[in-house]
This record gives structure tokens, C-alpha cells and sequence, in this order.
């Protein structure tokens, strides 16, 4: 799919993505990236395969989203960040949103399904925000809009957006660099995508940076909107999110993080929630890291669907997130 006859898209250059990231400063912290070398790994992929993971689970809030949410609020004015911001999430959004508006010294107000891990809910408000249970992820995003209306706030998009994939382009601007640092290049990065605003990102920085590097987005079958929108060629949606990945449940595509993932990746790839739980529990067992299912689906997907596709070659993995509480990972593991 990928196409760099760049003028066909507007999409963040380099120096754009450089000076996001240097505004970003230490609000949010540059992750770790590990060669992950280790025998039970090794033993489940194809020879010769080595993986690279950029540990985003470490960043504030347990995951990658505050990059998107503060560059989207750092452009606003100063009268428009007082009246504070509004959000629809299943958490990991919420919660960054709620670190940002603290950060920036303004007001968090976060719309939820009440399906949404209660986890997540206690970290949203424990940073300040103020927390909305509805039915479903349908009826949030049509709360959001009354609250921004009534109180003046800010509508701050989980994925949708040209600041939101400006931001997580950092992602893959580090990624890349710091692969480099350390002596080696990457073939394929592969990225999960909830509604695609990560994944936009990522793909954007990392095509620029190196353009023969392949980029798979990696969705849940119960959740494939980026997929259908992908085979459509317009921005597609479903009635329900069937995942365990709830933090990749988003119930439809938006256009203009369709159009940098149509322009920049190569491929969607779809994976089930028993790869996902296994790969959950090898990034436990080769990696140490407790992550929620979203943070192992690009792990899922060098597991399964893409294993032999990827056969020998060095294979970038971005571990998204990590906002779990103990007894849902326990629960999803010993499944």
C-alpha cells in the first residue's frame, strides 16, 4: 500500500515531527528500545528472526498516548486550554489526557464505557478528571460533543487528527534512531492500531527514515475497522468491539489517520484474542513485562500470521501499553 510520492498526503515531515518532540520535552520521556534475545523466543520464531522492541509501556501514564494529547494541546491558546479539554476512551486515552491537563494546568473530562477496566477508571480519576460511565463507545463519542458544546471545552480525539499523528510519530522517529545508535537497522516495524492514530504516526516517521522498512498495523479480529477501511479504500465501522483489546476497540476509521496509514504502511494484519493472549504470555516469560492484550498484538502478530513472512529478518515490535491491573492479566494469561 505504501506510496512516497509524498505530496499526495499532507502528513508530518521530519524537522515537523524533531520540533514536536523537542516541545514535548520531558512531559514525556524517550522509551526504551531492547534486543529482546532470549532461548523460549527464539525457539517459537522462525530462524534467524531477532526482535527489537521500543518499550512504550514505560512511558507517563503506561502508555504512548500522551505523546498524541499533548501535542494537540500545546497548540492551543491560552484562554481555549483554560476551558479544559473533553475525551471519549476505553482508558488509556483518558488517562493521558487527564496526566496533560494536569500538566498544562487545566481541567480533564473524561467519557467512558462502562465496560471500561476499572483500573483504568481509578488512574483517570486519581489525576484529577472527572469521569463519565455510559453505555457504549457509540453514545460516548455523542456525549463528548454536548460536553464540549455546553462547557466550552476542547474535544481531544483518541486517534484522530493531524497534531494526534504528529505526536506519535516521535514514536517512530526514536524508534528508528535508537536502533540505529545501537548498531542495526529494522526490515519491518509492526504497530497495533485501535483507531490508527498510532500506528499513522509510526509509519509516517519510520517511511521517511527509512523507507525499504516494511510497517504492518496489527488489529484484533473482533475490532478490524482498519482493516475493512483498508480493502474499502473510505473510512469504515462496526456495530461492537469483540476483543479482549479494549484499548484497540475503536468502533470506526476517521480520514485522516486512514489516509497516513493507506499512504505509509504496507499491510493490516489481523490476529485473534487466543494469539493475543499467548503473546501476552511470552512477552511475560522472554521480555519480563506484564502488558495489557493491546501492548502484545504486534508480538501476536510476529507469532503467528506473520512468522514465516518475517523469517530471518529484524523485526521492530512497538509495545504499546501497559494500563493492567493484576487480576485481569491474571485472568487472561491462564486462559
Amino acid at each position: 500500500m505504501t506510496d512516497l510520492g509524498l505530496s499526495t498526503v499532507d502528513h508530518p515531515t521530519l524537522p515537523a515531527i524533531r520540533e514536536a518532540r523537542a516541545a514535548l520535552g520531558d512531559r514525556i520521556v524517550t522509551t526504551p528500545v531492547r534486543w529482546l534475545r532470549d532461548h523460549a523466543l527464539d525457539a517459537r520464531l522462525a530462524p534467524g528472526t531477532t526482535v527489537w522492541l521500543k518499550e512504550e509501556l514505560f512511558q507517563r501514564t503506561g502508555s504512548f498516548k500522551p505523546r498524541g494529547a499533548l501535542t494537540v494541546m500545546l497548540a492551543l491558546d491560552a484562554d481555549t486550554l483554560a476551558r479544559g479539554v473533553v475525551a471519549v476512551s476505553a482508558g488509556n486515552h483518558a488517562i493521558s489526557l487527564a496526566y496533560s491537563a494536569r500538566t498544562l494546568g487545566t481541567t480533564a473530562h473524561v467519557v467512558m464505557p462502562r465496560t471500561a477496566n476499572a483500573f483504568r477508571v481509578q488512574v483517570c480519576r486519581e489525576l484529577g478528571a472527572t469521569v463519565e460511565l455510559v453505555d457504549t463507545v457509540h453514545t460516548a463519542f455523542d456525549r463528548v460533543r454536548e460536553i464540549a458544546a455546553e462547557q466550552g471545552r476542547t474535544f481531544v480525539h483518541p486517534y484522530e487528527g493531524p497534531r494526534t499523528s504528529l505526536g506519535t510519530a516521535t514514536v517512530g522517529l526514536e524508534f528508528i534512531e535508537q536502533v540505529r545508535a545501537a548498531g542495526s537497522e529494522l526490515d519491518a516495524v509492526l504497530v497495533a492500531a485501535g483507531g490508527g492514530g498510532l500506528s499513522s504516526g509510526v509509519a509516517c516517521a519510520v517511511k521517511q527514515l527509512s523507507p525499504d522498512t516494511r510497517v504492518y498495523v496489527i488489529e484484533p479480529e473482533g475490532a478490524d475497522t482498519m482493516a475493512r477501511s483498508f480493502r474499502s479504500g473510505v473510512p469504515e465501522s462496526i456495530d461492537a468491539v469483540r476483543t479482549i483489546a479494549d484499548s484497540l476497540g475503536a468502533p470506526r476509521c476517521e480520514p485522516y489517520s486512514l489516509a497516513l496509514n493507506r499512504h505509509f504502511a504496507d499491510e493490516v494484519v489481523l490476529v485473534s484474542d487466543d494469539q493475543i493472549r499467548d503473546a501476552m504470555r511470552m512477552t511475560f516469560r522472554s521480555a519480563k513485562l506484564v502488558v495489557e492484550p493491546a501492548g502484545a498484538a504486534a508480538l501476536a502478530a510476529l507469532l503467528y500470521p506473520l512468522r514465516e513472512r518475517l523469517a530471518g529478518q529484524r523485526v521492530g515490535l512497538v509495545v504499546c501499553g501497559a494500563n493492567i491491573d493484576a487480576e485481569t492479566f491474571a485472568k487472561q494469561i491462564l486462559q
